[in-house]
């Protein structure tokens, strides 16, 4: 059968529907659910009498849960009780509607893990029952406990994973034949040993590689290196670089259409964002997107102004920048990739002081910026919520903190005097613990990696593969 598209259900049946649950009625747009839904798609095909019905009764789907799919579907995003997450879970796999699943992975977090990773597998939510044992598996001392009350094929599964690790790489140029003794004493990937609390090579990077000045980001397990430069010449590498941890193999891909350095590079579903940057000494505002499952770029919006090396965030499955406005100004906006523009959400404002660094942990995103006076030995932070829309001052001042990752409910920082773990509660971080520092100066680049065992013990064995 001919599949109809939703603008022919509408001209047929018309684009008004009540769905009945229990007690509860809600009028819906057919469109909404035929296209975030593949039960009702299948529904509205079938040829079934209820096709014709303008009203259709659920009786596997709660109200509540129908209510939280209702509100994702008009893009809200609900922080959601216990309650709630139960019942979205079971509309989502009753109803089948990937924007509901969607939201919920996005609100994963140390008080309902849990319960997302049995309600999902216990209804068949498995890319919920993955996200959540991956978070599961990155709190697993914190959690050990609990997790026992799980059946022990849950503990076992999460217990299979790979744990997310700490990793950091410094600003290095590319080697030459007078410097190749580089490759073996300083041009390295490294990881954080927590157990030992300190830090391992991880891999060398490939000769030809630049992180200096250049845009990193983490997408799917693997790490991208793009727009790096030579040397104080500024003269851009027009390919950039992918690591593999799961082969321990560094690749090569296509560089940005325009080329750039001092970029900012955002991992996010599937999508590389090379965002602002500069060429020529001359400050760009336009954004590039690489489709991984493509291996091309194009141009997405551009920025309303020049920026480079500007701060970013992703949590919650959205996107957030911070632009230097000056004047003691910084905007702060989400970038929207179904509609393909840039939102501004707020202003911070704080005379003489800018941001430096960003990190999100839950619906709170971490602006860290330069200390009074332009003491760069001090850090400040203030902390936005997005469910609020509310601002909150840090009242602690932090040393040198302008890079950070957040794994679960930890923060993990550099200094050029320790390695430190964080608590992070709402706004407030609280010294967890201290490991040995990182013991390189310079720019440092930071982010997660889930490292194969094979690659830890092993060593830093890896090759450079063709052109992808």
């Amino acid at each position: 059968m001919e599949r109809s598209s939703c603008s022919d259900l509408d001209h047929e049946l018309g684009n008004d529907l009540k769905i009945i649950i229990n007690d509860s009625v809600f009028n819906v747009a057919k469109t909404d659910l035929v296209k975030n839904c593949d039960f009702f798609r299948a529904l509205f095909q079938s040829g079934m009498r209820e096709c014709r019905q303008q009203a259709i009764t659920l009786q596997s789907v709660g109200a509540p849960g129908f209510l939280v799919l209702l509100q994702v579907l008009h893009c809200e995003r609900p922080m959601l009780s216990i309650d709630q997450i139960t019942e979205a879970i079971q509309c989502t796999a009753f109803l089948q509607a990937p924007a509901l699943t969607k939201h919920l992975i996005s609100i994963i977090n140390s008080e309902n893990c849990l319960l997302m990773y049995d309600t999902s597998a216990t209804y068949g939510v498995w890319e919920l029952f993955h996200q959540s044992a991956l978070f599961i598996r990155d709190m697993h001392a914190d959690l050990k406990e609990d997790l026992l009350t799980l059946p022990r094929e849950l503990v076992e599964y999460v217990e299979s994973l790979l744990p997310s690790s700490y990793v950091a790489v410094c600003s290095h140029s590319p080697i030459n034949q007078s410097s190749e003794l580089l490759r073996n004493t300083q041009r390295n990937v490294f990881h954080l040993d927590e157990e030992e609390g300190e830090w391992k090579v991880l891999t060398h990077l490939p000769a030809s590689t630049s992180t200096t000045m250049a845009g990193m980001a983490v997408l799917n397990n693997k790490l991208y290196i793009i727009g790096g430069v030579h040397d104080v010449s500024k003269r851009v590498l027009e390919l950039g670089y992918c690591y593999n941890p799961a082969t321990n193999i560094w690749s090569t891909i296509h560089g940005p259409q325009q080329l750039r350095y001092n970029l900012t590079l955002i991992g996010h579903e599937g999508c590389l964002y090379a965002v602002g940057g500069e060429y020529n000494k001359t400050l760009l505002s336009s954004v590039e997107r690489f489709r991984e499952c493509e291996g091309g770029w194009s141009f997405a919006s551009p920025l309303d102004c020049p920026a480079a090396a500007v701060p970013s965030a992703v949590t919650m499955a959205r996107i957030f920048i911070c632009l230097w406005r000056g004047k003691g100004t910084t905007d702060l906006l989400e970038y929207l990739p179904e509609d393909n523009q840039w939102l501004l959400l707020t202003t911070l404002t704080h005379q003489s002081s800018y941001a430096l660094h960003m990190v999100a942990h839950r619906d709170n995103l971490f602006v860290m910026r330069n200390g009074p006076c332009g003491d760069f030995l001090l850090c400040m932070m203030d902390c936005y919520n997005l469910s609020s829309g509310q601002w909150t001052s840090l009242s602690s001042q932090y040393n040198s903190l302008f890079t950070a990752v957040i794994k679960g409910d930890s923060a993990f920082t550099l200094s050029r005097h320790a390695t430190t773990e964080y608590a992070v509660d709402g706004c407030r971080w609280r010294q967890k613990r201290t490991m040995k520092c990182f013991g390189r100066i310079g720019s440092i680049y930071t982010f997660q990696l889930r490292l194969p065992k094979t690659s830890v013990n092993n060593g830093p064995v890896s090759s450079l593969t063709e052109h992808i």
